[in-house]
């Protein structure tokens, strides 16, 4: 007979305590221990007996696997991809208010037309739905709608031959097995629920969209195996100050996993962004010191993007030093490798850095875009408005290469740009492209000589008046 106990799951990071506490042992998070009854009936021990014997195949199967399901959408598949594979379970966690759900619903009004689709709502009632699908001009869509959050009646809903071949559920934190005692949302649903959809994704062959929460902490909420049990993983990102939104795939076991995907929400729903260089770049001003372009990849993609750093007297006695859409900790290495191996001060002097149009860089390719703002704000000296920059800086002010430096001077040649100071490039690399000069560097203080004599009364940029 099974024996019904109860104990304490941490809903921030599923940590499984015998008592209750204030603070969660496992993360340190205050208040998140909650009480769930559980049901175990703890074997002794599992023997062969009574096993069902499974079937043993080689890699090299007979069988075409199934096509991808293509959405129309080129970011979106990009993302994925090349579509959606059917079977699979997609994961897509983001900030409230982002356009998860507006995307998803454009999405599965552009796969309705090439089979059946299905939208579960477990936040909204359909007539709110179908008020957000007129909104989006897609009310003609031929997609299915239900609003239930109990996940016995989707699956019995869903469990048929002729059922549909692409679900969305939003949100899997809304859902619930009956089963358990548990409220929603709770580790032990969220985990439940998602285990049963995805049991009969990989069934059917459905492709299943899941919507989750984030925490505040920007990660997704609930228990961090409902990561591990889907295939891919997904967070749509952006500021709500600016109309720019990134989907950036962090897990995908049927693509890469370091594509984004580009939107720009309007009115009439996201749109996609093709060249999304030109966008970020659309606002840019050429008389400005401590403004530099950034050649960057997002994957097999280049993204051209405005650094923008501000040095300005400090009326503290300890400097500040902010970052947005950066690695504070890459803008401390980069400060002091400046101070030490290129004699700048930036003591007594506060830093802002600023990734223009709300991406976030992670790649160490922009140490030298980076260094190069920083320089011109100090000096007061605009950088060349022509001009790219990439490069990874080392703690010894050498430049080192970074990789795809051709797909990176290409977008910077289609945009215009005529000149492009990088590190020197290893032996068998291809030259520069036509109406691009090229100028490879080994050390940071060949960056900031320029801009020191154009201080002095030089001409690399326009001079501007210092800050402060």
């Amino acid at each position: 007979m099974a024996k019904r106990t109860s104990q304490y799951i941490c809903q921030a990071c599923g940590a499984v305590s015998a008592k209750w506490a204030g603070k969660c042992e496992a993360c340190g998070e205050w208040n998140s221990m909650v009480e769930e009854v559980v049901e175990s009936a703890a074997p002794k021990g599992i023997t062969p007996r009574g096993g069902r014997r499974v079937d043993l195949v080689g890699l090299a199967g007979q069988d075409t696997p199934p096509a991808r399901r293509v959405s129309g959408l080129a970011e979106i598949d990009r993302v994925l991809g090349g579509g959606l594979v059917p079977g699979s379970a997609v994961l897509i966690g983001g900030d409230p208010g982002i356009g998860k759900s507006t995307l998803l619903l454009q999405v599965v009004a552009r796969l309705s037309n090439g089979g059946g689709c299905a939208y579960i709502s477990g936040e909204e009632a359909v007539d709110q739905v179908r008020m957000r699908a007129a909104r989006l001009g897609v009310s003609a869509a031929p997609v299915a709608l239900a609003a239930s959050t109990n996940v016995r009646d989707i699956l019995a809903t869903l469990d048929a031959p002729d059922g549909p071949s692409v679900v969305v559920i939003d949100s899997i934190q809304t859902m619930y097995v009956d089963n358990l005692d548990s409220a929603p949302g709770t580790v032990a649903q969220v985990r439940a629920s998602a285990q049963e959809l995805i049991r009969l994704a990989k069934k059917r062959g459905i492709a299943l969209l899941l919507v989750g929460h984030v925490t505040k902490e920007g990660t997704i909420a609930g228990p961090r195996v409902l990561e591990h049990m889907v295939d891919t993983v997904l967070y749509f990102e952006g500021d709500r100050g600016h109309q720019f939104r990134i989907l950036r795939g962090v897990k995908n076991r049927f693509g890469p996993t370091d594509e984004i995907g580009v939107f720009e929400m309007t009115e009439g729903g996201l749109m996609e962004v093709p060249n999304p260089s030109a966008l970020f770049l659309a606002d840019r001003r050429d008389d400005v010191s401590g403004a530099v372009v950034f050649a960057g990849m997002e994957g097999t993609r280049p993204v051209l993007v405005e650094i923008q750093a501000l040095v300005a007297p400090s009326p503290f006695g300890t400097p500040r030093r902010a970052v947005i859409g950066w690695d504070t900790g890459r803008l401390a290495m980069v400060t002091a490798v400046l101070e030490a191996r290129c004699g700048l001060d930036f003591a007594g002097r506060d830093v802002f850095l600023n990734v223009a149009g709300g991406l976030k860089i992670s790649e160490p390719a922009a140490d030298l875009a980076v260094a190069a703002a920083l320089i011109s704000s100090l000096t007061g000296v605009a950088a060349p408005a022509d001009t790219v920059v990439f490069g990874e800086i080392g703690l010894s002010a050498e430049v080192r290469a970074v990789g795809q430096s051709e797909s990176r001077l290409k977008e910077a040649a289609k945009l215009g740009f005529t000149r492009a100071i990088l590190p020197a490039r290893r032996r068998g690399a291809g030259g520069g492209l036509a109406g691009l000069t090229v100028e490879e560097i080994g050390q940071v203080g060949d960056l900031a000589a320029p801009f020191l004599a154009a201080g002095e009364g030089g001409v690399v940029g326009r001079r501007v008046a210092k800050p402060g």
